[in-house]
């Protein structure tokens, strides 16, 4: 098996543009593991260069510690699965998975008995005879992945292999692919833009944006333990509170995180007072999932000062609970803009050398310059559910009543606080 690593990779393509920079990865022998990220952030063209499809522009791609950067494709003994599964559309489904083994010279005894076993844990035995052309989608992702993985190859890679398929089938397919790629013990690089299939499937996840590297570890530590507010909100179904903040250090209190119209307070004791300490007067952001905001029962007033309040505009129903949102009057903070590569000369995003507009990390930068304390900057309003000031969060079983009041208490051990430049203000460990 493989074990991959990339140490200062970069792609950059004809016209200065510049897919992937700096990306420092290690993906362990027998790991699946997953890149993640919205379109355009740089997987993809990974995943290729460590097929050996296109050129790495500068650092080094190793393979069990062999520098790899002018190995051909044949010589990495990879195996790949496109989107589309791209069969050869004259050979049955059997004649497309004896195809590598054919190539290989293998013995045709002993090449029928392996598609043989292979088709029968894909569930597509029964279809071995049929061509291409006569198969539902998910049939054909199967033969796919059966052709790639007959041939044992040292390095597995799916580029999101299915994103075209329907929602049933999607979650289907990923338990398959994940259970038989662990059983084979292969070294698995997937891509995909589905938060939900890297969850699920991954045993190490990396979230990747505009080319650069923002988090990795397992899915729990980058769900529950993010280093960024773009890895925080990203990885939300439902959407994470990002909450525009003023930390005050309140002698009698602990720190006050200051929302404008409401205020929670995180004790002396809690091991993040020392960092929000230095953030004293300052501009925070702090993130609050759904499931860490609890109805107080009604007649209760909730813990003094941890608790927050709003009224309930928009019921969603999800079958095991009842999704809220609750109009709260604090500003909220828009994921895409904090802490966003800056584009410069000759990078996507500039014209003929012009300056781009500044985005939230380096306006509250240069806020962060003065003696006063800066303005909230806030989500844009938009259409939808999710308005500005609104709080999200998870009401149980127990239906809320629209246009009612409600009091919110806020786990204060599951609430993340980031800089203004969008990353945690307290180290994260991995």
């Amino acid at each position: 098996m493989t074990e991959v690593v990339l140490d200062g990779v970069g792609k950059v393509y004809p016209g200065d543009v510049h897919a992937v920079r700096d990306m420092h990865l290690r993906i362990n022998d027998g790991e699946l593991f997953v890149l993640l990220g919205p379109s355009g952030c740089g997987k993809s063209t990974i995943l290729r260069m460590i097929a050996g499809l296109e050129e790495v522009t500068s650092g080094e791609l190793r393979l069990n510690g062999v520098v790899a950067n002018d190995l051909s494709p044949r010589e990495r003994n990879v195996a790949m699965v496109f989107q589309e599964g791209a069969l050869y559309p004259h050979r049955t489904v059997g004649g497309n998975m004896m195809f590598p083994l054919e190539v290989a010279g293998t013995d045709r005894a002993e090449a029928r008995e392996r598609v043989a076993e292979l088709t029968r844990a894909l569930g597509i035995n029964t279809m071995i005879d049929r061509m291409p052309g006569t198969l539902s989608g998910g049939q054909r992702q199967r033969a796919a992945i059966g052709r790639a993985l007959i041939r044992e190859p040292s390095l597995f890679l799916m580029d999101e292999p299915l994103s075209s398929l329907d929602a049933g089938l999607r979650i289907e397919l990923r338990l398959e692919i994940a259970g038989l790629v662990r059983s084979t013990g292969t070294t698995t690089v997937y891509v995909t833009h589905d938060q939900v299939e890297a969850m699920t499937m991954a045993d190490r996840i990396a979230v990747l944006r505009d080319g650069l590297l923002e988090d990795a570890g397992t899915p729990e530590e980058i769900y529950r333990d993010p280093a960024t507010v773009f890895v925080a909100a990203f990885l939300s179904s439902p959407p994470i509170n990002l909450l525009q903040a003023t930390a005050w250090a309140v002698q009698d209190q602990g720190v006050v995180l200051d929302f404008g119209p409401q205020r929670v307070a995180v004790p002396w004791r809690d091991p993040r007072s020392p960092a929000l300490i230095r953030h004293h007067g300052r501009p925070v952001i702090v993130g609050i999932r759904p499931e860490a905001l609890t109805p107080v029962p009604a007649g209760e007033a909730g813990a003094e000062g941890r608790t927050l309040a709003g009224r309930v505009r928009v019921l969603e129903f999800h079958g095991h609970d009842w999704l809220a949102y609750a109009e709260a009057g604090i500003p909220t903070v828009d994921a895409a803009a904090v802490g966003a590569p800056q584009p410069t000369a000759g990078r996507p995003g500039t014209a003929n050398g012009a300056a781009p507009p500044a985005g939230l990390g380096a306006r509250v930068r240069a806020l962060l310059r003065r003696d006063t304390v800066p303005e909230p900057i806030v989500e844009e309003e938009h259409s939808g559910h999710h308005r500005r000031s609104d709080l999200v969060f998870s009401a149980g079983t127990d239906r809320p009543e629209r246009g009612g009041e409600v009091r919110l208490d806020v786990d204060l051990d599951r609430m993340l606080i980031f800089g203004p430049d969008g990353r945690r203000i307290t180290a994260v460990r991995r």
